[in-house]
């Protein structure tokens, strides 16, 4: 009988954790993995060669920025805008608990932004970042596993969350599937509700974080994107299904755009798992029909 190594079977049985999602003791290790922090075929003395590198890195990259700050404060307006935008957006983060311990450093996190936006030429510094971020800083022990988190899952969902990469053409695919999947809808959308969809940009923007009622929500649902299952651009389907629930209110108040949008927005407290579900079911009402080319080619 063939055994799995503990290594080798690492996948398998956090394959299966997904499903039911991940246990907080080990999310900060299995995030790494989904990521790419670090390789699922690793050994537990590679990780450990791999952390330390990352760790080395992340180091080298903040002397690096202590040099080149001055230069960047006289001569690039960009970098005081962002500076000057990060610090604002953080100061707006509640840090607190419901008991009100302080659970996040506000220093850290700018810091890590502003590393960030030096660093990453594609994905620039975009409102909402800084949640993504802070949700990273409670979930990991150092700043080096806060900042690689944060890139790698960057580069795992550009095509998803950063604006001048991928968020238009969700939004595209988003009007082509209620097209195909809703008619009635769309064509409610198409006139008193022109330009709503486009308006819900922030929900792919902020990972749909702000439609939870806790973080371990938005974990959870990010941790389904990170896998790729059951479809390539599963987000665009998680949206569909949010604006189902806005559906019947839309159409029987006969909702103009704001007020469409305004009962978007009002979307929140939403449980991942319920939401989850009903976004698997949309894929496979979808795989059961005749579909363009445009939407095989993006989920299929």
């Amino acid at each position: 009988m063939t055994t799995l190594s503990p290594e080798n079977s690492l996948s398998a049985r956090w394959s299966a954790s997904f499903i039911l999602g991940l246990h907080p003791f080990v999310r900060t290790e299995a995030w790494k993995f989904l990521t790419g922090y670090y390789s699922w075929q690793s050994s537990q003395d590679e990780r450990l060669t791999v952390d330390s590198t990352r760790r080395k890195n992340y180091e080298a990259l903040c002397e690096m920025y202590k040099k080149i700050q001055p230069l960047l404060e006289n001569l690039h307006r960009d970098f005081m805008e962002t500076r000057n935008s990060i610090a604002y957006d953080i100061q707006k983060l509640y840090d607190k608990d419901h008991l009100g311990n302080v659970i996040i450093d506000k220093k850290r996190l700018e810091k890590i932004l502003l590393l960030s936006y030096v660093c990453n030429t594609q994905a620039e510094y975009q409102q909402g970042f800084h949640e993504m971020v802070m949700l990273f800083q409670l979930m990991a022990e150092h700043d080096h596993e806060t900042f690689w988190l944060f890139q790698f899952f960057l580069q795992k969902t550009e095509h998803s969350c950063v604006i001048k990469i991928g968020v238009g053409k969700n939004l595209d695919m988003l009007n082509t599937l209620i097209n195909f999947l809703d008619p009635v809808f769309a064509e409610h959308l198409r006139g008193k509700g022109a330009g709503a969809v486009q308006s819900l940009f922030p929900w792919f923007c902020l990972c749909f974080q702000r439609a939870f009622k806790s973080f371990d929500d938005v974990w959870r649902l990010w941790e389904v994107l990170l896998t790729g299952k059951p479809c390539r651009n599963f987000q665009v389907l998680v949206a569909y299904s949010m604006l189902q629930m806005v559906r019947e209110q839309v159409l029987q108040e006969s909702l103009t755009s704001d007020g469409i949008l305004l009962a978007c927005n009002s979307l929140i407290d939403l449980d991942a798992d319920v939401l989850i579900s009903a976004a698997c079911l949309v894929y496979a009402e979808l795989i059961q029909k005749d579909v363009p080319q445009s939407l095989k080619d993006f989920f299929l």
